[in-house]
């Protein structure tokens, strides 16, 4: 159990919040904005929502206020990492990334996938559209394994982090994966994400344990679906169910983002691949594709398939640092494929780039906090950068006023 966290179920009283830090700024970065204090954050009210499964209990500790940029200046170097499928196993990533962001002041967002709330014996209580009751091409949990990921969950929304969803049962491919699915399919499916969560404690059969503490029909704002499938229906209907973003998107070049159909649209990123002629997504499992093709390749080659990964994403985030400093996204799974090589890789990125001067290492919902508080003349000016574009005479003549153009909605 976190910190500092203590509630009494039975009177509704009071939570005592671990304050968490601002988890969104570069050490080294003194102009990033900085969590508010928070006279509150000793003791709050607690209104338990369902079963009592989730509470809120008023706004999440340790976020930055966003800075609005003043023509002229550098913008801050975002990078977000984000994990897939969320949740916590034998293998323990979960918490150990948990520790490495508090370690290396790195909030990021953790896509939970809706059947790891769920263990097998209550499967049929999910129902997926276009396949029968208590399907899932993911499986269900264990009543052991919902508490290991409650735990992880709450401790993360904690620290700073972000729940988000990568939806429930992973259906994928042309015979009734997500890519067929309507935007009616998809309104269902996030309503059980959404359902699953809130009734944790009740489906597990774990009525003592505590309640997570967020509303996660306030806390769900953005996606990834399964295998980056299905984005048109489902902007269209994530947008009537409230969300702010989707990362659903293949090939994105390193550019400034866009709106789609009203959401921020956060693409996986095109990145080199060292010694390769081509450049592949953003994420473990690309890397892994275009080397083993297997989760247990040759052992002999684990090594530099890692050296390979890692000098691929900092190849990326140094294109966009040094250029036109567009938000750099990066998506993993808690997955020790290939002897646990990508995951070596990837801690090994976050300790290099999250600590740089102007670097930011922020959670999807953070990031468009503050892509929302900006002039939208100005973001235009930024996504006419083309990939690794640094203006022009330098950032202090951006953007010049001839060339800011109104946004494009």
């Amino acid at each position: 159990m976190a910190a500092g966290w203590k509630v009494a179920l039975g009177g509704l009283t009071a939570l005592a919040l671990a304050t968490g830090s601002a988890g969104c700024s570069g050490g080294a970065d003194p102009g990033a904005p900085r969590a508010a204090a928070d006279p509150e954050a000793g003791r709050r009210p607690v209104r338990l929502i369902g079963d009592g499964s989730t509470a809120d209990t008023g706004p999440q500790p340790g976020q930055p206020t966003p800075d609005r940029l003043q023509p002229g200046h550098r913008p801050p170097q975002f990078v977000v990492f984000s994990w897939d499928g969320s949740g916590e196993d034998g293998q323990h990533l979960f918490s150990r990334f948990r520790a490495i962001g508090r370690k290396h002041h790195a909030t990021m967002t953790y896509f939970l996938s809706g059947v790891y709330m769920l263990p097998a014996g209550k499967r049929r209580l999910y129902k997926p559209p276009r396949h029968r009751p208590g399907a899932s091409d993911i499986g269900f949990n264990t009543v052991k394994g919902v508490r290991d990921t409650v735990e992880q969950l709450r401790g993360a929304w904690l620290d700073g982090n972000e729940i988000g969803t990568h939806f429930n049962g992973h259906f994928c491919g042309p015979d009734r994966g997500v890519g067929t699915w309507s935007p009616k399919d998809w309104k269902s499916e996030i309503r059980q994400a959404r359902s699953l969560v809130r009734n944790w404690r009740t489906n597990a059969g774990l009525k003592e344990e505590d309640p997570l503490p967020f509303d996660y029909g306030k806390e769900l704002v953005g996606g990834r679906a399964p295998c980056l499938e299905g984005q048109r229906n489902l902007v269209r209907a994530a947008k009537t169910m409230g969300f702010r973003y989707d990362a659903s998107s293949i090939g994105g070049r390193q550019v400034w983002p866009r709106r789609l159909n009203g959401l921020w649209d956060f693409p996986l990123q095109d990145i080199p691949v060292p010694g390769r002629d081509f450049e592949t997504l953003s994420m473990d499992y690309n890397f892994l594709a275009n080397q083993s093709g297997t989760t247990r390749g040759s052992r002999a080659l684990h090594r530099a398939w890692g050296k390979q990964m890692r000098d691929g994403l900092l190849a990326g985030f140094r294109r966009a640092y040094r250029g036109n400093r567009a938000p750099f996204f990066i998506g993993d799974h808690f997955e020790s494929w290939n002897g646990g090589t990508y995951m070596r890789a990837v801690e090994h990125v976050i300790k290099t780039i999250c600590t740089k001067e102007e670097v930011r290492c922020v959670s999807f919902k953070q990031l468009a906090d503050w892509l929302d508080a900006q002039d939208n003349r100005l973001l235009a000016a930024l996504r006419e950068l083309d990939v690794g574009q640094a203006p022009k005479g330098g950032w202090e003549r951006f953007p010049a006023a001839r060339r800011v153009k109104r946004a494009a909605e």
